[in-house]
């Protein structure tokens, strides 16, 4: 059985910093992506920085230039250090990973986190 286990979140006020970090565990033969997407209230989940196993990294335009993804294959942990927060990145932030993890097949299957709140106070 395969967990995402996120740590990291809290209350912050606007302009500070936050870090998350997300670590896989279970049977996991090879993992593909691991990403960070966030809810907040009323609105869609949406996807806000990614990166593959081959280090290459994609953020929402939102977060450019303030969030940074980073992954540690052989621990299989990805972390979100995330800066200059504003209200609007008040959320639950969601850790997924696509995973390998039935040995007779190379079928990817998703995986969520719990999720971890994160607010942002002006």
């Amino acid at each position: 059985q395969v967990q995402l286990l996120e740590s990291g979140g809290g209350l912050v006020q606007a302009g500070g910093s936050l870090r998350l970090s997300c670590a896989a565990s279970g049977l996991i033969i090879s993992i593909n992506t691991m990403s960070w997407y966030r809810q907040a209230p009323g609105k869609q989940r949406e996807l806000v920085a990614g990166i593959t196993s081959g280090g290459i990294t994609n953020y929402a335009d939102s977060v450019k230039g303030r969030f940074i993804i980073s992954s540690d294959k052989a621990k299989k942990t990805v972390a979100l250090q995330m800066n200059s927060l504003k209200p609007e990145d008040t959320a639950v932030y969601y850790c997924y990973a696509e995973i390998r993890s039935r040995p007779l097949t190379m079928r990817m299957d998703d995986y969520w986190g719990q999720g971890t709140q994160v607010t942002v106070s002006s």
